[in-house]
């Protein structure tokens, strides 16, 4: 399989043709990053990770391209898009599906919080393929599953450097990559790198930077 990621939380997946797609943000390359996606999962409503009006004129341009996302915000989609509705996809949590081809998992069901002031939000973390995991705005660690790949939110307006190396202990993957990371500069990421290299090494975790618009195969 391979993984590429764009800025911040956007990451693409692809295998034997299919192309699947997860949180194409505003920070993100959502163009790029969705061109021929077949499918895509959105783990909140929040517009770092998905950019509502790019991704509905992806879906009107690609008739192939179906949506998941959390249901409240499926609706708000279907509300808001001129035809595709029903290729716009509720998902629960702790449920089990297959798009586009790959076998997904969801956990958790709440962002993280940010200040008792800040509405809570639903977050849906997916498991693709019983191996990469990606938990949107939360530190949710899914249970019953031995994670391969992490995709790690490094930094956030709900989190602090210790709950981030808690969460790679915790996770247990054998490589970590980072997500959640455009609202850092280069020398703030550095800083919270150099911890996560470090303690995911105790833990049995590699962790590796990917500049954005890099790829690996997993």
């Amino acid at each position: 399989m391979k993984l590429t990621k764009y800025t911040h939380s956007c990451v693409r997946l692809e295998r034997d043709g299919a192309v699947l797609v997860l949180d194409p943000g505003t920070y993100s390359e959502v163009e790029e990053a969705l061109d021929g996606a077949h499918a895509v999962l959105v783990t909140h409503e929040h517009a770092d990770h998905l950019d509502r009006d790019r991704v509905l004129a992806q879906m009107k341009a690609n008739p192939e391209l179906v949506v998941y996302a959390p249901a409240a915000l499926a609706a708000q989609l279907r509300s808001a898009g001129d035809d595709g509705a029903d290729r716009i996809i509720d998902v629960e949590p702790d449920t089990a599906f297959t798009a586009a081809g790959f076998d997904i998992r969801s956990f958790g069901g709440q962002h993280a919080l940010i200040h008792p002031l800040v509405p809570l939000v639903a977050n849906v973390g997916y498991l693709i393929d019983g191996a990469i995991y990606h938990p949107g705005d939360s530190f949710v660690v899914p249970n019953g599953v031995s994670v391969q790949t992490l995709l790690l939110p490094i930094h956030a307006p709900w989190s602090k450097v210790g709950e981030v190396l808690d969460f790679v202990i915790a996770a247990g993957a054998e490589r970590a990559y980072q997500i959640h990371d455009a609202l850092l500069n280069d020398k703030g990421l550095a800083t919270v790198e150099k911890h996560v290299n470090r303690i995911g090494k105790l833990y049995g975790t590699e962790y590796r930077h990917l500049a954005a618009g890099e790829s690996v195969q997993l």
